[in-house]
């Protein structure tokens, strides 16, 4: 198989390379990124190529290819939604028709959470779950569009065999400088993350969520990639479901109530006063989407996490105290440190380099 991944030198992207590496139904990897790495990675060749720009000719990369794999995705500038539209919405709908255009048999597109409407937080809810989003989250409105975009491409194309993937928070120690960067910000001290540090947890009914590792999300999609029967959407996070008292249980710290008022006046200032690059639409976001019912992956394709998500919230935090990252440009360890500096003089959430 020749499988072409867009997106590759991300989060995700790096993970289901270091899968695809392992599977002997693959012979080539082609990572498609907008700033080619330097790594060398067995089987992968590079291919540098920005999705938002409507001159790339995306099908030329596609061709020959046995499945495409949709990764690509921007997360910052916060603070200019032009840009992330284009590459998220635009970039995302480039992708698809190429796909169509290079007469590529099979689609994985990287949907998340994320695009689920408002839901329950007490009990888990399968892939018919509907797809709107939460409208206060730019990341949201993307995902919701994208699925929408999907929709009709599969209507379109019903001779391609398409997955979507909708996985919960995703974790690993080499996206940690990534993560701190397009999240937290240059100010985070890294030295004081530490779970001994944290003495209160934030309890609040809906401040629940769902994580997976990295690498069992570079697993998930490997299945997709390789398994004639994938199809649909798969919701793909670990166990257990992080609320208020698994959170302090793992970090050793007290829950205290604090209204949801307040955890998004929280955000909401800090992000006017460009002290973090995170928005409140995230807050509303993490308040508002439900929990996942992951037995459908499980079942039908026959994942099973090796990483708990207690684990991988802790394997992250250790890579944030430690400036961990990988040695692709998104998730490079030499944007923490001095070169944080980058980050102040751009603008705290204005860039997404």
């Amino acid at each position: 198989m020749r499988v072409v991944v867009i997106g590759a030198t991300g989060n995700a992207g790096t993970s289901l390379l270091e899968a695809l590496a392992r599977e002997d139904r693959v012979d080539e990897v082609v990572g498609v990124a907008r700033r080619a790495p330097e790594a060398r990675l067995e089987k992968v060749t590079w291919q540098k190529a920005d999705i938002s720009d409507p001159n790339t000719d995306l099908a030329v990369v596609m061709r020959g290819a046995d499945c495409v794999v949709h990764l690509a995705w921007l997360i910052q500038p916060s603070r200019d939604e032009s840009i992330t539209h284009a590459t998220n919405v635009e970039g995302s709908q480039r992708v698809f028709d190429a796909v169509a255009a290079a007469g590529v048999p099979a689609l994985v597109y990287a949907s998340s959470v994320g695009a689920y409407a408002p839901g329950p937080k007490d009990r888990a809810v399968d892939e018919s779950w509907p797809t709107t989003g939460i409208q206060s989250s730019f990341y949201s409105r993307h995902k919701a569009a994208v699925e929408r975009i999907l929709d009709s491409f599969e209507a379109a194309h019903p001779d391609v065999r398409t997955v979507r993937l909708r996985p919960g928070l995703i974790f690993k120690r080499a996206a940690a400088t990534g993560i701190r960067r397009l999240f937290a910000g240059p100010f985070l001290p890294s030295p004081l993350v530490r779970p001994e540090l944290v003495k209160l947890i934030p309890r609040h009914p809906r401040l629940v969520f769902q994580a997976v590792h990295s690498l069992d999300v570079g697993e998930a999609y490997r299945l997709a990639i390789v398994r004639d029967e994938a199809r649909g959407a798969y919701n793909v996070a670990a166990d257990p479901v992080l609320d208020p008292p698994e959170l302090a249980r793992a970090l050793g710290a007290r829950p205290i109530p604090v209204p949801a008022t307040l955890l998004r006046l929280g955000a909401d200032v800090t992000w006017r006063l460009h002290l973090q690059p995170t928005s409140p639409g995230w807050v509303d976001m993490g308040l508002g989407v439900p929990v996942m019912d992951t037995s459908r992956v499980r079942t039908q394709l026959g994942w099973t996490p090796r990483h708990s998500a207690t684990e991988a919230l802790l394997e992250l935090i250790e890579g944030m105290r430690d400036g961990a990252g990988a040695d692709t440009p998104p998730l490079s360890p030499q944007t923490t440190a001095p070169a944080r500096v980058r980050e102040l003089l751009t603008g705290v959430g204005r860039t997404s380099r």
